[in-house]
């Protein structure tokens, strides 16, 4: 499936990702303006978004929270989109960037081959590499983390997607795609300035809904979700990939 440019010839490069991202530290795409970016939704996604049905839970949570499941894995990545997966390695986080998990190396079950191996995810690994290059067209090579998300929301218990609160993940660049939402009300993004002001607020709601952030430039957090229905499973898919430059 080939990519729309991020800076595409047909739209007005002031509205253009790139620009928006270079001007703000942040973008918010809903669903209709990433699929022109994606040139489309891609042919396995129902099948891609069936991997989040097989995540382990996180067994790192400081707060004892048993609301998240996940899985990790690391990639490089060229200039060109040659993507290559790298041996399973732990993730982690400093106190600073993290103060509710970070300071420790933390081991998550690995994404699956399934999963890796998807035109969902190489079309959505594709795209945070051309776009993030295109903004900082010094790096030639990027250090990318997947990690696959699941928080779930009970009645009483509600599930955070952001348990550390408004923070910063310690790279470069992240990437945020909206899986699935079932039964969930909230888990809006918000985006903070480096003295924590509201710079903007959005809400993940449609499948491939994207955010799009400069990690050097914007703090971000996501509200609680709590199930509309309390008796019904209730839960939030993300894919979030992080970039930074590769050493």
């Amino acid at each position: 499936m080939a990519l729309t440019s991020p800076h595409s010839p047909n739209e007005p490069a002031e509205s253009s990702p790139v620009a928006r991202l270079r001007a703000s530290g942040f973008v918010f795409l809903p669903r209709a303006a990433a699929l022109r970016q994606l040139g489309g939704e891609p042919k396995d996604w129902e099948a891609f978004a069936g991997t989040w049905n097989d995540l382990s839970m996180d067994e790192h949570m400081a707060d004892r929270g048993r609301y998240r499941r996940r899985r990790h894995g690391v990639f490089t990545m060229n200039r060109e989109g040659a993507m290559e997966r790298l041996p399973d390695a732990p993730h982690y986080q400093g106190l600073e960037h993290n103060r509710l998990n970070g300071g420790v190396d933390r081991s998550f079950a690995t994404i699956t081959d399934e999963m890796a191996e998807s035109v969902s995810f190489g079309v959505l690994a594709s795209y945070a590499q051309s776009l993030f290059s295109e903004v900082a067209p010094d790096v030639s090579r990027w250090f990318v983390e997947a990690h696959q998300f699941r928080i779930e929301a009970r009645t009483g218990e509600p599930g955070q997607p952001t348990p550390e609160g408004v923070h910063r993940d310690g790279v470069d660049y992240v990437l945020v795609a909206l899986i699935n939402r079932q039964n969930i009300e909230s888990g809006t993004t918000t985006i903070h300035d480096e003295g924590k002001a509201r710079l903007g607020a959005f809400t993940l709601t449609d499948p491939l809904d994207l955010a799009l952030l400069d990690d050097h430039r914007v703090w971000h957090g996501v509200t609680a979700v709590e199930p509309k229905d309390p008796e019904s499973s209730a839960w939030r898919d993300v894919l979030v990939l992080t970039l930074r430059a590769a050493r």
